[in-house]
C-alpha cells in the first residue's frame, strides 16, 4: 500500500494534491509519502517480532537525508556501502552502532573513518578485505565486530545485474570455504568475529530462493559453532520486490518473510539482521513529469516528457517497468491508445515505455511514474548537463524541498579551466 491515491479526481501525495507540488518546485521531480516510508519500515520491523533483531535500511536505495531521518526515527539501523553513505547516516543522526558498513571494495581510508566514528559491525567479503581491517584496527588500538559474507551459490532468479548469490558474482566468500576463512578470521587480533552475512540478490518475488539461501547459513552456524566460534548474528541481507505492475501478482508480504525467517533460523538463537531497500522506499516515491509534445511517428505516437533517463534510469538499465499514470483522475472506461513514452535526452535508450496503453495525452498534461522513491534520484546523473530534480518530501498536508534543482550557473561553476587556457591579455 502507498498512500499516492487519486481524490475528487487528481492525485494526490497524503493530503497534498501533486499538481501544487508541481506548480511550486516545477517539473520533473521526485516526491516521497513520509506515511509511507513509516509504514513499509514497521511492516518489517513487526515481521520479526518476537525475535531479537534490527531492521537496517539499505540506503543505497535513497539516501535523501530527510529519507534517513524519517526511517532512523522510526527505529530502523542503516546498512552502507561507502564512506559517503557513512558520513550521510551520521549527518541524518544515526548512531555508529546501528551502520552496519556493506560492500565488496572498502577502502583502508573508509574502514579507518567508521572506527574512528562507530560502527555496528563490517560485512567481510574477502581475505584480503579481512587483512586490510585487521590491520587498520590495529593501528588505532581497536578491534572491530565482523560477520563474513558467504555466497551461497543460490539463484535468486532475478535480474543478472542485481544478483549477488551466485559462484560467478563477485560477492562474499563461497560458502564451501567458510570454515577455513573463520579460522583465518579468529587469528587475527583486530577483529572479533560475531555472525555470518548473507545476501543472494534484489527484486526477488518468491521466498523460495532465501529459504534455500538461509538454510545453508543454518548449517554453516551449527558448523562454526561446533569450530570453537561464537555466532550471535545473522546478517539477512535484503532483496524482497515489490510489484511495479499493478496488474502482477504480489510478492510476499513481509509477514511471510518473517515467518520464514523464523522457521530455518528462529532455533539458533541468534540475532536477525535484515536490510531492505527497495520494499521501503520503492513504492514510497513517484517521479512527476509533464508532456512537452505529442509527436505523431510511422505508426506510433511518442509522449515526449521533460523527465528522462538521466532522472530515472532504471528503465534504460534494467529494462524496468513503471506505472506510468496521470495526475488528473481518467474517467471510469476512457479509452486508451498505446504512446511511446521518451525523455529529450539524445539517446534511443531515454525511452521509458514502448506501445504503453494510456489515456489520451496532451502537451502540458502532468504524468506520475510510480514506485519511482528506490533507485531513482540516487542514480540521477546530470547527462546532457541536465540539472538533478528536486526531491520534495511531504508528511501529511505539508511538504517540503529536500533537494533543490541546481541552477545552470551552479553546474557550470563546478568545472575549473586550467590556467593554460585562460585568454592572455594584449601586450
Amino acid at each position: 500500500m502507498d498512500h499516492f491515491l487519486y481524490r475528487d479526481g487528481a492525485l494526490f501525495a497524503e493530503d497534498v494534491p501533486v499538481a501544487d507540488i508541481a506548480a511550486a518546485v516545477g517539473t520533473p521531480f521526485y516526491v516521497y509519502s513520509t506515511a509511507t516510508l513509516v509504514r513499509h519500515f514497521r511492516a518489517f520491523d513487526e515481521a520479526l517480532a518476537g525475535m531479537d533483531h534490527l531492521v537496517c535500511y539499505a540506503m543505497k536505495a535513497n539516501s535523501n537525508q530527510a529519507v534517513l531521518r524519517t526511517l532512523a526515527q522510526a527505529g530502523a539501523g542503516m546498512d552502507v556501502v561507502s564512506e559517503g553513505e557513512y558520513l550521510r547516516a551520521r549527518a541524518a543522526g544515526v548512531p555508529g552502532d546501528k551502520i552496519v558498513f556493506s560492500g565488496v571494495g572498502k577502502t583502508e581510508r573508509e574502514i579507518r573513518v567508521a572506527l574512528e566514528g562507530g560502527i555496528r559491525q563490517f560485512n567481510v567479503e574477502s581475505e584480503p578485505e579481512m587483512v586490510a581491517l585487521n590491520a587498520v584496527a590495529l593501528e588505532l588500538g581497536k578491534v572491530a565486530p565482523i560477520t563474513v559474507r558467504v555466497n551461497p551459490d543460490v539463484d535468486a532468479k532475478t535480474h543478472a545485474k542485481i544478483a549477488t548469490g551466485k559462484s560467478e558474482n563477485k560477492f562474499g566468500i563461497p560458502i564451501a570455504r567458510a570454515r577455513e576463512v573463520y579460522a583465518m578470521a579468529a587469528k587475527l587480533p583486530g577483529l572479533n568475529v560475531i555472525g555470518i552475512d548473507v545476501h543472494i540478490g534484489s527484486q526477488l518475488t518468491d521466498l523460495a530462493p532465501f529459504e534455500q539461501a538461509y538454510l545453508k547459513v543454518a548449517e554453516l552456524t551449527e558448523q562454526l559453532r561446533a569450530d570453537g566460534h561464537v555466532i550471535t548474528r545473522l546478517d539477512l541481507g535484503g532483496g524482497l520486490g515489490i510489484p511495479y505492475e499493478t496488474s502482477n501478482e504480489a510478492p510476499p508480504l513481509p509477514s511471510d518473510y518473517g515467518a520464514m525467517v523464523q522457521r530455518t533460523l528462529g532455533h539458533l538463537g541468534c540475532e536477525i539482521e535484515i536490510e531492505p531497500g527497495r520494499l521501503i522506499a520503492g513504492n514510497a516515491g513517484l517521479m512527476v513529469s509533464r508532456v512537452i509534445y505529442v509527436k505523431s511517428g510511422e505508426g506510433r505516437d511518442f509522449l515526449i516528457l521533460d523527465g528522462a533517463m538521466n532522472d530515472l534510469i532504471r528503465p534504460a538499465m534494467y529494462d524496468a517497468h513503471h506505472d506510468i499514470v496521470p495526475i488528473l483522475e481518467p474517467a471510469a472506461g476512457a479509452e486508451k491508445q498505446p504512446y511511446d513514452v521518451v525523455g529529450p535526452v539524445c539517446e534511443s535508450g531515454d525511452t521509458f515505455a514502448k506501445q504503453r496503453d494510456m489515456v489520451p495525452m496532451k502537451a502540458n498534461d502532468l504524468v506520475a511514474f510510480r514506485s519511482a522513491g528506490a533507485y531513482g534520484a540516487v542514480m540521477s546523473s546530470e547527462y546532457n548537463s541536465r540539472a538533478l530534480i528536486p526531491e520534495v518530501l511531504v508528511h501529511g498536508d505539508q511538504f517540503a524541498v529536500i533537494r533543490r534543482r541546481p541552477t545552470f550557473e551552479e553546474m557550470i561553476n563546478r568545472d575549473s579551466i586550467p590556467e593554460w587556457l585562460e585568454p592572455h591579455s594584449a601586450t
